[in-house]
């Protein structure tokens, strides 16, 4: 009902929401929301379309889109660049070798794109609103998203391997956030895009047996969610097994799995950490707690935090790809 709610709400909350984070995000003046509202007027309709085809077929597709988002732009900022193949690509790159997925949805949406806009889009536009759009058919909250993005030029599969990871402690996370211009709220709202979706037992069977050297699981690890884990993922099986990253809300957007931080129901050790660990006191743990309670105030911080992030510049100049996959020329 407090989604509904919100929905109903309706354009005055979107427009009030990408004002205020116009003002507090400093988004760069090329990029605007109707960048394309005479080049392409049917932009908007044509990715939501495609969008709510892939999750149709498949609901993990939209916590997929908006992870290739967050992939793309903390590597040479929101180019597209995690969209292009080669031996540099970043799909190579250890965080997201057979853990990103949704190109070819994105190959999808792009010939939609061409078809009706001939090399005038930006698969870099695409991927923000697919990330925008699979939020909000998912029951979240809605954004004018400021598009006129270019494409990289290059990728660069070093700085993929060195993305923000589910085994770092807060201090490193919160750096390599700071590094592109994003702040300790950004870190935990944008965490909560792990509402939905799924992780690979790979990314946290390092909780469930021997956790740190110790002999035992993450003592903050919630003992029947720990049991019902070390079930799914036991040692030594099979890495490639998934499980909800939000338990008892998978594929909905919402505040559920602050809720479950609370209770120790993190999946990822960085998601636990944003409320358990020492640093967290000083730093995102009373995030963790408002989020849990309100909602409305998660969603508004995480649509600013998506602008930001959409946000963060490559310092290059580039181009409107014809194929996401490869450079123009």
């Amino acid at each position: 009902m407090k989604t509904q709610t919100f929905k109903v709400m309706g354009r005055h909350v979107l427009l009030t929401f990408f004002a205020l984070c116009m003002l507090c995000s400093g988004v760069r003046a090329q990029l605007n929301p109707d960048s394309y509202a005479k080049s392409c007027p049917s932009l908007g309709q044509i990715v939501r379309d495609q969008v709510t085809i892939a999750m149709n077929a498949e609901k993990r597709m939209a916590a997929s889109l908006i992870r290739l988002h967050f992939h793309d732009c903390f590597v040479n900022g929101c180019d597209a660049s995690i969209l292009l193949d080669g031996t540099d690509s970043e799909k190579l790159a250890i965080p997201n070798l057979n853990s990103a997925r949704g190109f070819e949805v994105v190959d999808t949406i792009k010939a939609a794109v061409e078809n009706a806009c001939p090399g005038v889009v930006s698969c870099a536009d695409i991927l923000a609103l697919a990330a925008r759009d699979s939020v909000s058919l998912s029951g979240g909250p809605r954004w004018r998203v400021a598009l006129g993005r270019k494409d990289g030029l290059v990728a660069n599969q070093n700085s993929a391997n060195n993305l923000p990871s589910p085994f770092e402690p807060l201090d490193a996370i919160i750096a390599k956030f700071v590094a592109v211009n994003l702040n300790i709220t950004d870190v935990v709202a944008l965490s909560g895009a792990h509402t939905f979706g799924q992780a690979k037992c790979g990314l946290f069977s390092n909780r469930l047996f021997n956790f740190t050297g110790t002999g035992t699981p993450d003592a903050t690890l919630e003992t029947s969610l720990l049991s019902n884990l070390q079930s799914v993922c036991p040692l030594g099986g099979n890495g490639n097994i998934t499980a909800p990253l939000d338990n008892g809300s998978t594929d909905a957007f919402d505040n559920n799995y602050f809720k479950n931080l609370l209770q120790g129901k993190g999946l990822l050790s960085s998601d636990q950490i944003l409320f358990s660990s020492d640093l967290a006191v000083n730093t995102t743990k009373k995030l963790v707690e408002a989020y849990s309670r309100n909602q409305y105030l998660f969603f508004r911080d995480f649509t600013c935090s998506m602008i930001r992030m959409g946000n963060i510049a490559n310092g290059a100049s580039g181009e409107v790809r014809k194929n996401c996959r490869v450079i123009n020329n």
